[in-house]
């Protein structure tokens, strides 16, 4: 089973919603994880409404922070465009994904960046 970590500052919004989609459709194949560099502690409620959406309940997600995995080895890192300088995973494969973070946006721009994350996790899932 590979491992797959998604990363970005707050992981809040877009890692979260990596993770959840990665464990959609990746279920049995992959293990996924999301964390931030500077953890907000809380899962942003429009995240949870847009999931709620497809049927997926993210208010049972965490904001962790990398620290708490960094005895984790994980075969692909993602971090998601947030300009952050991402401290040293341990990873035999990274992405950048250039995704605006979300959290401001109106309802309608942030299903977008939903939908867009969704499709660039089944992209990766296919190749891995």
């Amino acid at each position: 089973m590979k491992r797959v970590v998604f990363v970005c500052v707050e992981n809040s919004n877009r890692s979260q919603m990596a993770e959840a989609f990665a464990r959609m459709h990746g279920a049995g194949r992959v293990e996924a994880y999301s964390a931030g560099s500077h953890p907000s502690g809380k899962i942003n409620a429009k995240a949870v409404r847009a999931m709620e959406e497809l049927g997926y309940d993210l208010s049972r997600h965490h904001s962790e922070s990398l620290a708490d995995l960094a005895h984790v080895d994980f075969d692909v890192a993602v971090t998601m465009g947030c300009g952050d300088a991402c401290p040293f995973i341990q990873a035999e494969q990274r992405q950048e994904w250039s995704i605006p973070d979300p959290k401001d946006l109106p309802a309608h721009e942030f299903r977008e960046v939903r939908d867009a994350i969704a499709e660039k996790v089944k992209g990766l899932l296919a190749s891995l």
